[in-house]
């Protein structure tokens, strides 16, 4: 029974979208929409995981991140010493290995990357990916071409970046249609936190890149989805799509730019992962002066895996590691994803299965967190300044969204998993 477990997830999710809808009665009409999504999700997740051929292609960028970690860390190790890779100068205990630090290790690999991005788009290679995955996005799900090519440019861009290549569209789309660029953004993650993720998670989830590539797909079907049942349209705006506005003038303009654009992400991502674990730590103190609760200190881990425990059951992990699955759901939804992958690199093995690990990978693998919200909502309030209100209305239920589909991309993975 647990391998249909997620069928559950899926039914309870696309409940709780209903609920939360803007017009609930036009559900009724979009019941063959919703079951061509759900089969599009599927056949997305089959197609990727489960074709030895594709999975082996998407395998190639694990190849490529190795690549760039082992070039990074020629950059680091110059500049930060043993720091940053480089050789201890001095003698270690016995056992004990170098230090992995994790901001001038690990974190230089967004500035990397980022300028890579931006050197790729300015030839047009990523140009040309995001135009096709927009077109599929276009002929499979049915959306208008700014949608689509939102869709496409959040595989590759930031949650800043990707608006801006619809900046001129913002004020022509529908309320429906703003909603479904946030809620891919939300339920999706870029280039170069995507490398972030899967280096952190390296050394616990094989293949960890190819995984990360493949959530962020498969998540794009569900976030339409969720989307529409949540705001439904009633026609999509139908724009010419004129160029990109993302636009570079050289390939040095783009390095420069890329590497600066890079820099800000380091710099934003360290600071929330210093004041998280800092108001982790201040939460826990004040729980530590309550009564104990089965003996046991309350922590704002527990919390989390206390209420989040039931929906990580339902998207098809056992009840026995639901708690700890819930947890690291709560700590994705609330404070940070970066976070709760540290999180799961650092459990203890053996807590989850192979299948549950998969299953928490891909739902917490979206940018649907409090902060995010913010920044998207700044963001396209400051690109289009006429949709400021609508997209603030919109903030916090794209943040809902977001979470339900990256949750039901989980669910679709552990249905497709044996074992």
């Amino acid at each position: 029974m647990t391998q249909f477990q997620g069928l559950i997830g899926i039914a309870l999710i696309i409940l709780l979208s209903w609920a939360l809808s803007d017009n609930r009665s036009s559900i009724k009409s979009q019941w063959k929409w919703i079951a061509g999504a759900l089969l599009v999700q599927f056949a997305l997740a089959l197609i990727i995981l489960r074709v030895p051929f594709v999975w082996d292609i998407i395998g190639i960028a694990n190849q490529g991140v190795l690549a760039i970690e082992q070039a990074t860390l020629v950059g680091t190790s110059f500049m930060f010493g043993y720091a940053g890779g480089a050789e201890v100068p001095f003698v270690l205990k016995e056992g004990a290995q170098p230090p992995i630090i994790i901001a001038f290790q690990i974190l230089p690999l967004i500035v990397v990357f980022s300028a890579l991005a931006a050197l790729l788009w300015h030839w047009g290679v990523l140009k040309f990916l995001v135009r096709g995955l927009s077109w599929l996005l276009q002929k499979t799900m049915g959306v208008s071409g700014v949608v689509g090519l939102s869709g496409g440019a959040n595989i590759f861009l930031g949650l800043v970046e990707s608006p801006m290549m619809i900046k001129a569209y913002l004020g022509k789309i529908s309320r429906s249609e703003l909603f479904m660029v946030m809620v891919l953004a939300m339920a999706t993650i870029s280039g170069a936190i995507l490398i972030l993720y899967a280096t952190t998670l390296s050394k616990t989830l094989p293949n960890a890149v190819g995984h990360m590539i493949a959530a962020s797909l498969i998540s794009l079907p569900a976030a339409l989805l969720i989307a529409r049942i949540m705001v439904p349209g009633n026609g999509d705006t139908m724009a010419k799509l004129d160029d990109a506005e993302l636009k570079y003038e050289n390939s040095i303009d783009a390095i420069v730019r890329g590497t600066l654009d890079g820099v800000q992400l380091l710099l934003a991502v360290v600071a929330v992962i210093v004041v998280v674990f800092a108001l982790v730590a201040l939460i826990d103190q004040i729980f530590a002066l309550l009564p104990l609760v089965e003996g046991e200190v309350i922590t704002l881990r527990r919390l989390f895996g206390w209420i989040f425990a039931p929906l990580m059951w339902a998207i098809g992990v056992p009840w026995s590691e639901a708690a700890d699955a819930g947890a690291l759901m709560g700590t994705k939804a609330v404070l940070n994803e970066y976070v709760a992958y540290l999180d799961l690199a650092a459990i203890e093995a053996g807590t989850f299965s192979t299948r549950s690990q998969l299953i928490i990978t891909y739902a917490l693998c979206g940018v649907a967190n409090l902060a995010s919200v913010g920044l998207l909502v700044s963001t396209i309030g400051t690109l289009c300044p006429e949709r400021r209100s609508d997209v603030a209305k919109l903030g916090m239920k794209s943040w809902v969204a977001g979470n339900f589909a990256t949750m039901m991309t989980g669910a679709v993975v552990g249905l497709i998993t044996i074992g």
